[in-house]
């Protein structure tokens, strides 16, 4: 069997189930319209997320796509209950979540963390709210 070239990789996110036809699925190349219901079928559950996807276009406009975990920092804000985090993160902190909180978001993020175990998960995500400039509670 002869392999398909490929033509492009696109890294987007969407919001879950939300996926329409537009510029940024233009540039990719692809049949939109059958993406946009690939996408939202395989994405229903996830209602309310945003889910990063990459996007596989080869040159007879076929696609592959993969789909990937909601952003840590979408995660923490939720946890924190914040709108965004803070521009200033040494000086001013947003928020708070508590150690079970960070352990949650670390093992739901783990098949997209380069981590062997969720201790490794944990420093990563603890990172990514430090740099929002929200605190992790024992």
């Amino acid at each position: 069997m002869a392999r398909k070239k490929v033509a492009k990789v696109c890294k987007l996110q969407f919001e879950a189930g939300g996926a329409r036809p537009g510029p940024a699925l233009a540039s990719a190349g692809i049949n939109m319209p059958q993406f946009c219901t690939a996408f939202n079928d395989a994405t229903k559950d996830r209602k309310g997320d945003i889910v990063p996807v990459i996007i596989t276009a080869y040159e007879d406009k076929s696609f592959d796509f993969v789909l990937k975990t909601t952003p840590a920092s979408v995660l923490l804000k939720k946890a924190a209950k914040v709108s965004k985090g803070s521009g200033s993160p040494k000086a001013s902190k947003v928020g708070s979540i508590t150690r079970d909180q960070l352990k949650e978001i670390a093992e739901y993020k783990m098949p997209d963390l380069n981590a062997n175990d969720v201790e490794a998960a944990m420093k990563i995500v603890e990172g990514t709210a430090r740099n929002m400039g929200i605190t992790v509670e024992d």
